[in-house]
């Protein structure tokens, strides 16, 4: 969970960003104190499992929405597929994050490129992102053209997804 090494992968794609320090955070509405002067659409990631718990997946959408986790089902492969969260030790396992800490930045540890990323739709319409570096104390900004070279470079498979939801 060391943020240079995000920095560090960043930078070898040539990636800009910005980072802004803060007290742990561990929900959004925490986040929102801290992020309410940074300019980017912020994220929330959530790590899910399937049924047989040989599938991960990391779900990615705005911050202000809600997520109904049987919408999701659909996306998966099986009929019968169904999601739950994923365990501390799993998320530990796969993508070497603590809860708290979840972002799209985990998939640099992923080397087997094992989960499989879902990103909310409606984060295509964005200027900038924001997540955090494997490490609640931190927010890093990018660009949504950077964030398509880091998905292009990574490995895992990602698709976007309608993730229909009322905002908060």
């Amino acid at each position: 969970m060391i943020p240079e090494k995000v920095y560090k992968y960043l930078e070898n794609l040539n990636i800009v960003y910005k980072v802004y320090e803060h007290l742990p955070i561990f929900t959004v509405e925490e986040g929102n104190i801290y992020w309410a002067n940074i300019d980017a659409t912020h994220c929330k990631n959530l790590f899910f499992r399937d049924k047989k718990g040989k599938q991960h997946y990391l779900v990615v959408l705005r911050s202000d929405k809600d997520l109904d986790i049987k919408e999701l089902n659909k996306f998966l492969p099986g009929e019968n597929e169904r999601l739950s969260f994923g365990s501390p030790e799993r998320l530990m396992k796969y993508l070497q994050l603590t809860p708290g800490s979840v972002s799209p930045f985990g998939l640099i540890n992923d080397i087997e490129n094992h989960v499989i990323l879902f990103i909310d739709s409606d984060l295509k319409n964005t200027e900038k992102l924001s997540f955090h570096p494997n490490i609640n104390t931190r927010s890093v900004v990018i660009s949504h053209f950077d964030f398509q070279k880091y998905l292009k470079n990574i490995g895992n498979k990602y698709e976007y997804i309608k993730i229909d939801s009322n905002l908060q």
